[in-house]
């Protein structure tokens, strides 16, 4: 698998587990890390990058998602759609 692809898989994780625990992306990301030592550097910075990338820009992504999501609230979305919109849309 390539390394920006692994990458990607990665920061999803690392969103999803983010929104659904509503913990600090900080607490997340060090759990997601220590559970997770074999990853290449060059991946881990790409998928830090991606993550937290998208935890700043959470609101302005969301707005943007909401006004295109016909007859759809974020919230009401399914979990991983909602974190593969943010992370593509970032």
């Amino acid at each position: 698998m390539g390394g920006r692809r692994r990458g990607r898989e990665l920061a999803l994780q690392m969103l999803f587990q983010w929104d659904l625990s509503k913990d600090s992306l900080t607490n997340v990301r060090g759990t997601f890390w220590t559970l997770n030592k074999d990853v290449e550097e060059e991946v881990r910075s790409f998928a830090d990058h991606l993550c937290s990338g998208t935890a700043e820009q959470i609101e302005k992504i969301d707005l943007l998602l909401a006004r295109h999501a016909e007859h759809w609230r974020v919230s009401r979305m399914a979990a991983v759609d909602r974190n593969i919109l943010r992370l593509a849309t970032f």
